[in-house]
């Protein structure tokens, strides 16, 4: 345990930030199940609903660092070409 005053404030902060982060994470998984199980259901209405909220979700993920650049591009493709071969 830290006995610096700032120590122990970056202990407190990191848990915090830790527990907003798996969060955020845990969110972030979902709605890209949700999508999908909306594309193998075959239902194209849920499809094109489910993909804006995966969308704005990576792009979200993006920018709180969660995930990488890249991998939200790649991502967003697959999902494009998913939702685009129905």
């Amino acid at each position: 345990m830290p006995n610096i005053k700032s120590a122990k404030k970056r202990v407190l902060v990191s848990e915090t930030k830790a527990l907003q982060n798996k969060s955020f994470k845990s969110a972030y998984k979902t709605v890209m199940k949700k999508y999908e199980a909306a594309v193998a259901s075959g239902n194209k209405a849920d499809a094109e609903a489910a993909y804006k909220a995966a969308i704005k979700k990576i792009d979200t993920a993006v920018t709180k660092n969660i995930i990488h650049k890249n991998t939200a591009a790649r991502k967003k493709s697959r999902y494009t070409k998913m939702l685009a071969a129905m």
